[in-house]
């Protein structure tokens, strides 16, 4: 009652208009009623009318930023397996934690099971029907829409898996979302076409090795629309050193075909490798968004962490390794994002591991948020999709645009022509809408 008062009050053009302390209200209707408990959030979204909701809801949502692009992103994670490439490497990255063979008990490859993302795929029993509804209602709940949904399959490289098993995930993370209960692959795509809440993409993180002709089939064919390649590193020696199992020229080949095939593609670089240095990194970035061979839509900046089990923990713990201090690290992490593109989105900056497992590395749970800070003290600015983005900008700064126009940029990558066309407020430099040819 207490919020359609407010929102009436809105309409009322003699009184002044104000914004909505959520905080101060849920106090405020807390100590009216003699309440024990402030109530929750999701108590309020759901005794809003149904009439009310389209207003209300937006001064309502929990973490606006998560929905800020438009799209409800759901991360669910596929089962334990063990790297592929142990196989003909005979082990795994040296930074690499969890995996079946790790201290971490029932962690996919690459992560520790204490993630989020994590947790919630062990509550399912890493079930993918339960892990999708899950998350979905769970972000419903807090008052975001989910009429778009963009699926992220994580949990080790995907396409090693057998293919009966890929097809049934795939199956129920569609049917998560129609409702359908479809048996096959073509089935549950087709079904979700006709659902009210829409499968608009799916990514799934692979490896070079991984992604060739008749992966990149495959994955069309699941409705997957970007993928994650793992890089890490565009050295060949510490590709070698660091025991990644394939080589630098191999990601621009996958590069090529991925694009070739229609993908978006997104990488994963990790600074502060052994025996690389401050200025070796910065270098290998530039090169990256400089170098045709490379320049891909998106990328993820995953600073090295040392986590007790992996080989990195061996040679930091026998004093063969060390970190970057956390000032240096902001440092370079803001000099790199000053590169970047504004045709290139950066997805993160840095892993979502608990601080707590992390032995040495980011000590900063905030780092773009540090690095961003620091830019400002060097003079530069950051020009990536995600900083431009009007949404983003909406919530972070309550800056809207205002004279807004077509802006047409067009560069080489990738063995192809590529043009960015994007509405933009080039005085404000926001970002409205972008296509990518």
């Amino acid at each position: 009652n207490a919020l359609v008062e407010d929102y009436e009050s809105q309409l009322d053009g003699k009184k002044p208009k104000k914004d909505l302390n959520l905080n101060t209200l849920r106090n405020n209707i807390a100590k009216k009623h003699f309440l024990s408990n402030t109530p929750p959030l999701t108590a309020i979204i759901n005794a809003v009318p149904e009439y009310y909701k389209k207003y209300i809801l937006p001064r309502l949502i929990a973490k606006p930023i998560r929905s800020a692009s438009g799209i409800a992103v759901v991360a669910v994670m596929c089962k334990p397996h063990r790297c592929p490439h142990i196989s003909y490497t005979g082990n795994i990255c040296v930074y690499c934690p969890g995996g079946p063979d790790s201290d971490f008990e029932y962690s996919t490859q690459s992560y520790t099971g204490y993630e989020p993302t994590s947790m919630r795929a062990i509550r399912a029993r890493y079930d993918p029907f339960e892990q999708a509804r899950g998350r979905v209602d769970q972000i419903k709940s807090l008052g975001h829409s989910v009429d778009k949904v963009e699926y992220i399959i994580m949990g080790g490289t995907f396409m090693s898996l057998p293919v009966s098993y890929r097809e049934e995930f795939i199956s129920q993370l569609h049917n998560a979302l129609s409702g359908f209960q479809a048996t096959n692959v073509d089935e549950a795509v087709l079904a979700g076409e006709m659902s009210s809440t829409k499968c608009v993409g799916i990514t799934i993180e692979t490896r070079p090795d991984y992604c060739l002709d008749q992966h990149l089939s495959d994955m069309l064919r699941y409705g997957c629309t970007r993928l994650e390649i793992g890089v890490q590193s565009l050295y060949e020696d510490v590709a070698r050193d660091t025991n990644r199992g394939h080589t630098v020229a191999a990601v621009a080949e996958t590069f090529k075909l991925a694009k070739d095939a229609g993908f978006k593609v997104v990488s994963h670089m990790m600074p502060d490798l052994p025996n690389v240095g401050m200025e070796r990194d910065l270098d290998q970035f530039r090169e990256y968004f400089e170098n045709p061979a490379f320049r891909t839509d998106g990328l993820k900046i995953y600073p090295t962490l040392v986590i007790r089990g992996t080989g990195l923990y061996e040679l930091w713990r026998t004093g063969r390794y060390k970190n970057y201090t956390p000032n240096a690290l902001i440092d370079l992490v803001a000099r790199i994002l000053a590169l970047v593109p504004p045709w290139t989105r950066i997805y993160r900056v840095q892993r979502d591991i608990p601080m707590p497992l992390v032995t040495s590395g980011v000590e900063n749970g905030n780092l773009r948020e540090l690095a961003l800070s620091r830019m400002k003290d060097f003079g530069t600015t950051c020009r990536d999709v995600r900083t431009r983005e009007v949404g983003i900008n909406e919530v972070k700064n309550k800056i809207r645009p205002s004279q807004v126009e077509l802006v047409r940029r067009d560069y080489t990558a990738n063995g192809g022509w590529e043009t960015f066309l994007a509405y933009e407020d080039p005085k404000q430099d926001i970002l409205i809408g972008l296509l990518r040819l």
